[in-house]
C-alpha cells in the first residue's frame, strides 16, 4: 500500500463522527449510540458471619475468629472495598460520557435505594463516597425495624407464597432425593470438615447432619443437612479471605485460596436450588425487576412513571441488597454468568448486575446491555485500586428472551421490557 493511500484511510478515520459517550470494553468509542441511564443491583459488601460465634463454634476444633464490628455489619474492610468500586464506576460511567469526571454536578442524578440492614445502608454511602466524593447524596430505605418488600416481598406480607409448591420446584431439580446431596459434593464437604477439624473430633460433625427438604414456616422451601450448614460455613472462610484476615484468623491457618474455591462450590450449589429454581425466583424477584423495569421507563420516557424508583431526570440508580436478590433474579430471567477464575454464577461480596440503557443517535430507539461484574478475590484481599486499566472482572449476560447476537448481547428496549413483565408474577409486585 503506497503512502497516499495510508494517509488517505487515516484521514477518513480521524474524520468519522463518534457518539461523545460510547466507549466499548476496550476503550474505543462505538458510533451512533449515547448511554442514558443505568441501574444497578449490587450486593453488599464485606461482612462479618451473621449469626454468633457460639452458634458456629459446634462445627469447629477451635473456635472462629472474633470481628471488630457486630455479626452482620459492614467491615472496615468492606467499607474500602466498596468506595474504591464507587470510584470505578464514576470513572468509567465518566468515559462513557454519562457523568463529568470529578465534582457534584452528576449527585442529584443518582438515586440509591437500599435494604434496611446495616451492611447494605453503609454499603450505599461507601459507593456514594466513592462515586461522589465531598458531595451530600442521600441513600434511601424503609423505616429501620421493617421488612422491605423490594428485597423480600414474602417476609413483608406481599402476595400468598405457595410453601409446598416450592419444595416441590427444589425437590423437581434433584429427583426427590435431597439424601443424595451429600455424595454429590462430597469432596467439597470434606474439604471443608478437615479445613474445620484437622482430623480432631467435634461437637457436631458437618458430614453427620440429617438431611431433608420441605416447605418452610411463612416462607418458602427449607433444606437441612450438609450443603445448608456447608454454604453458610463456605461464606463465612470467604469473608475472612476477602476481609484480608492472616494467621490463624484465616481458617487457622489451613485456609487457601485452592481449598476455599472447591469449597464455594458448595455455596454456588444451595443458591441454584434454593435461590435460582424459577419458581422461588419469581416470588422473590418480581417486585425487585419489576420496579427496575419501571425506572428504565422512566429514563426512556423522560416523566414519571407509576412504580419507578427514583427520580424523573436520574442518570443512574443504585439498589444495594443481597446475594440471594441476584440469584433470584438470575431464576427469573434464566440468567448465568462466569467471570474468569471464578465460579460460574458466583455472587460475591460487592457484585452487581448492571443494566445500561443505550439511545440510538438516529431513530432515538433504546436498547439495554446486562452485564455482572465483581472485584477478583486478589482485589477484595488485598483493597487493590480499580482504574480503567485495572478494572473489576466482567461477563457479559445475555438475556435469554430478548439478547441479540450484536456485540455486547443487547436487547431491544420493547423486548427487554416485554421479557421482565412475562417473566415476573404480578401477585408479588407491590
Amino acid at each position: 500500500m503506497n503512502l497516499a493511500r495510508i494517509v488517505s484511510l487515516a484521514l477518513a478515520v480521524v474524520s468519522i463522527p463518534w457518539s461523545a459517550g460510547v466507549v466499548l470494553a476496550q476503550g474505543t468509542p462505538a458510533r451512533g449510540e449515547e448511554l442514558k441511564f443505568v441501574a444497578i443491583v449490587t450486593r453488599h459488601g464485606v461482612r462479618p458471619p451473621t449469626v454468633s460465634n457460639d452458634q458456629i463454634n459446634p462445627y469447629s476444633a477451635e473456635p472462629w475468629p472474633k470481628w471488630d464490628v457486630p455479626p452482620g455489619y459492614l467491615t472496615a474492610h468492606g467499607r474500602t472495598l466498596m468506595k474504591l468500586f464507587g470510584a470505578y464506576d464514576r470513572a468509567q460511567f465518566a468515559r462513557a460520557g454519562l457523568f463529568t469526571p470529578s465534582g457534584c454536578a452528576d449527585a442529584d442524578g443518582v438515586y440509591f435505594w437500599a435494604d434496611t440492614d446495616e451492611r447494605t445502608i453503609e454499603t450505599g454511602h461507601a459507593l456514594a463516597e466513592g462515586m461522589l466524593p465531598g458531595c451530600t447524596v442521600e441513600v434511601h430505605s424503609a423505616p429501620a425495624g421493617t421488612r422491605d418488600p423490594l428485597f423480600n416481598p414474602v417476609a413483608a406480607g406481599v402476595g400468598h407464597a405457595d410453601p409446598d409448591l416450592a419444595a416441590a420446584a427444589v425437590s423437581g431439580r434433584i429427583g426427590g432425593h435431597p439424601e443424595a446431596l451429600p455424595t454429590a459434593y462430597r469432596p467439597a464437604l470434606e474439604t471443608m470438615q478437615q479445613v474445620l477439624t484437622a482430623g480432631k473430633t467435634v461437637k457436631q460433625s458437618l458430614l453427620e447432619l440429617p438431611v431433608s427438604l420441605g416447605p418452610a414456616k411463612g416462607g418458602l422451601a427449607e433444606m437441612r443437612g450438609p450443603l445448608a450448614t456447608g454454604t453458610s460455613l463456605a461464606e463465612d472462610f470467604l469473608l475472612e479471605y476477602t476481609n484480608g484476615m492472616e494467621g490463624n484468623d484465616l481458617g487457622w491457618g489451613r485456609l487457601t485460596e485452592s481449598n476455599l474455591r472447591q469449597m464455594m462450590t458448595i455455596n454456588t450449589a444451595y443458591a441454584d436450588l434454593m435461590w435460582r429454581t424459577p419458581q422461588i425466583g419469581r416470588t422473590l424477584a418480581s417486585n425487585l425487576l419489576s420496579h427496575v423495569a419501571k425506572a428504565m421507563e422512566q429514563a426512556v420516557a423522560g416523566k414519571a412513571v407509576p412504580g419507578a424508583i427514583g427520580r424523573p431526570g436520574d442518570r443512574m440508580l443504585v439498589i444495594v441488597g443481597h446475594d440471594g436478590n441476584l440469584s433470584n433474579i438470575q431464576g427469573t430471567l434464566n440468567l448465568s454468568w462466569l467471570l474468569p477464575g471464578d465460579l460460574p454464577n458466583d455472587t460475591p461480596p460487592g457484585g452487581a448486575l448492571v443494566f445500561e440503557l443505550w439511545r440510538q443517535a438516529t431513530g432515538g430507539e433504546y436498547s439495554v446491555r446486562t452485564y455482572y461484574t465483581a472485584q477478583t478475590l486478589e482485589q477484595m484481599r488485598k483493597a487493590l485500586p480499580l482504574t480503567l486499566d485495572s478494572p473489576p472482572a466482567k461477563a457479559t449476560v445475555f438475556v435469554p428472551a430478548c439478547s441479540t447476537a450484536k456485540a455486547g448481547s443487547p436487547c431491544e428496549w420493547k423486548a427487554f421490557q416485554h421479557t421482565i413483565e412475562t417473566a415476573i408474577d404480578p401477585a408479588f409486585v407491590k
